[in-house]
């Protein structure tokens, strides 16, 4: 069964979202009762609701309950969700294979027997391979322990990967009037090319905006024309954008289920559609169509990549040609405020521009996209395609020209609030998993993809020493001392360990004992942060300990050696372009 056809077999388009429904009263059977009484048949939970971090599953057992009393257990369809945890009340995304098939597991006995219609995978978990997760799905659909299989809070690229894999009947994301997220990038086009269903989670912006949307003008005046609530005009307004579209707003009253059941008969007008897209920043129309520039039309030309990919060294080559140069990290402020600024210099009449932000997401491009299409203009992307380990040296590069060592953990996270291109590693590795690679499907005249290059670095030193990097791990292998002795002893050497809570006394005994075979001079230099997802730049086997001890004493990291005990070590000296030393024994085979 594709999308279309799930959607056509719900009596309304409207389901009920059960997240917030109270555990321990007697409201939250009357809420479900009212919202069956009125027709809706969908209903949405996941093994993770709860009142706590250790109540899993108790949301779905509160919605069976109250489906059997009121007799709707047969004819309601469940929408539940797994793959995710909550340690200490936090949300971790749990996508390993053997955890969605226990969780799926689970919620079939909380429901007690009611069949689970649609099963979806919570979230992406960014520690598990994306293609594990998507075919952990298709092994529930293959026992049989479900109806039907789909993803909730993915990105178009996820969505494109996961439909060879698995039948996805429906994904679940944020759309509301407040958030365009999912149309500005492509997920609503894909799913109406491909049939498949759209839920829309919070339909009306989230408990917090919800009071603030309902105050919206635009709505009042429409809903009062009706008959309606604001509230009911606005899931109107979601429902229309697409036939495939079914919104679950929450309840925590039963009026509150009866009105929202109320909006599926609403249909807006024309006139009434457009003055909402107006007021709420929605696009107007889909991407410009690719097409050859006529002489003399404005350009845009899109230098994207992710946190430090390089994208500033190319700006600046456009500068120099006369291009304006709008960037984030110059002027401060949103992306959509750069979309503003593109805007207005357009208006002014400005006829080349240039950009260079993470652009990670579709969406975030649109804006840009549309915003240059209203003055007639077109957009060219220049994609930097950096390795990780590549952007990893950018950063830190960028960090040391920024403070002239490294900071600490608590300082990476306090400037990264004022200074959106300065990340820990975590937040970096997180923005290559988010990338959408541009398309010319989006609305760019033109794609050119571009392999990084680093450029040889200008050391205010005018003679950069050799040196020799050393892990304190070689020196428990044999053939350590050969292994020094055979590269430049007179060099400065750098000894580096990852030793968390300690300080560099504990290196003390084996500076010794380097500095007893070499003639050059002997720095330690540790990373004391604990394990985990790396918060620090220093933790080898990162970069940070090796080019901050570069650029403190002069080095060029390309002339030095890095002696090491593995692959981590080698890829490491790969990275900053050192010449490599094995004391692996499986590496000197």
């Amino acid at each position: 069964m594709n999308g279309r056809s799930w959607v056509e077999t719900a009596e309304l388009r409207i389901g009920l979202g059960c997240m917030r429904l109270p555990v321990d009263d007697d409201v939250a059977g009357e809420t479900i009762a009212a919202a069956a009484t009125a027709g809706i048949t969908i209903f949405d939970t996941a093994h993770a609701y709860g009142s706590d971090d250790t109540a899993s599953g108790q949301n779905e057992r509160v919605l069976a309950q109250a489906l059997r009393a009121c007799g709707a257990d047969r004819r309601a369809r469940i929408v539940t969700k797994g793959g995710m945890t909550r340690p200490e009340g936090a949300w971790i995304p749990d996508g390993r294979g053997k955890s969605m098939h226990a969780d799926c597991e689970a919620s079939l006995e909380a429901l007690g027997g009611v069949t689970i219609d649609l099963y979806l995978i919570h979230a992406p978990d960014p520690r598990t391979p994306w293609p594990t997760s998507v075919r952990a799905l298709a092994r529930l659909l293959d026992e049989g322990m479900v109806s039907h299989v789909g993803l909730s809070n993915v990105t178009r690229r996820q969505l494109e990967e996961a439909v060879d894999l698995v039948d996805v009947t429906a994904i679940e994301v944020a759309l509301s009037a407040l958030d365009d997220t999912a149309v500005r990038g492509g997920l609503l086009e894909l799913c109406s090319e491909r049939g498949i269903a759209v839920i829309a989670h919070s339909p009306l912006g989230g408990p917090r905006r919800a009071r603030a949307l309902a105050r919206r003008p635009e709505l009042v005046e429409i809903a009062g024309a009706r008959d309606a609530t604001p509230e009911e005009v606005a899931l109107a307004w979601v429902l229309d954008l697409s036939p495939l579209i079914i919104a679950i707003p929450g309840a925590r009253r039963p009026e509150t289920a009866r009105s929202a059941a109320r909006a599926a008969s609403i249909v807006l007008t024309q006139r009434e559609r457009s003055t909402l897209a107006a007021a709420f920043g929605w696009p107007q129309a889909g991407p410009a169509k690719s097409s050859a520039p006529a002489k003399g039309t404005a350009e845009v030309v899109v230098v994207m990549g992710v946190p430090g990919a390089g994208k500033s060294r190319h700006a600046e080559d456009y500068v120099a040609r006369g291009y304006v140069r709008l960037n984030r990290d110059e002027r401060g402020g949103s992306l959509r405020e750069i979309s503003d600024a593109l805007d207005a210099a357009l208006a002014s009449g400005e006829r080349r521009i240039v950009l260079d932000n993470t652009y990670l997401s579709r969406a975030a491009r649109s804006h840009i996209i549309e915003k240059a299409a209203r003055h007639g203009a077109v957009v060219r992307c220049i994609w930097i395609d950096t390795p990780l380990a590549q952007a990893q040296v950018n950063m830190v590069e960028r960090l040391l020209d920024r403070f002239g060592s490294l900071p600490d953990p608590d300082q990476i996270s306090e400037m990264a609030r004022r200074e959106p291109g300065l990340l820990s590693p975590t937040r970096q590795m997180r923005a290559f998993r988010e990338l959408e690679p541009p398309s010319t499907d989006e609305g760019f005249v033109e794609v050119q993809r571009q392999a990084f290059e680093r450029s040889p670095r200008v050391s205010a030193k005018t003679n950069d020493a050799a040196a020799v990097f050393v892990a304190a791990g070689a020196l428990s292998r044999p053939g350590w001392e050969a292994a020094v002795s055979t590269t430049t002893p007179a060099s400065p050497h750098l000894l580096f360990d990852w030793r968390p809570g300690a300080g560099t006394e504990v290196l003390d005994a084996d500076v010794a004992r380097l500095a007893a075979t070499v003639s050059g001079p002997v720095t330690p230099a540790i990373c004391p942060h604990p394990g985990g997802a790396p918060v620090c730049w220093c933790r080898p086997p990162l970069p940070g300990l090796i080019l901050e001890f570069a650029r403190t004493h002069g080095v060029d990291v390309t002339r030095s050696v890095l002696v090491g005990t593995g692959p981590a070590h080698r890829t490491l000296a790969t990275t900053i372009g050192s010449h490599y030393r094995a004391l692996d024994s499986s590496e000197q085979r």
